[in-house]
């Protein structure tokens, strides 16, 4: 299975599917994108409103 990682876009050929970093290539990158969570570096752009969200996650409430 070929991954590209979402942190440093590395092609990782081959990847098996049970890679304990996946979708990462490594570990580092793997904590880099924790990272970006922990400092606010991620986040929605405006706030959500009933019409955004699916039907599925309605019925999960």
């Amino acid at each position: 299975m070929r991954l590209t990682c979402p942190i440093c876009k590395t092609v990782v050929e081959d990847a098996p599917e049970d890679l304990p970093t996946r979708p990462f290539c490594s570990k580092r990158c793997k904590l880099a994108d924790l990272d970006n969570w922990l400092s606010d570096a991620y986040r929605i752009s405006s706030p959500l409103r009933p019409t955004d969200t699916d039907d599925d996650e309605l019925k999960l409430s």
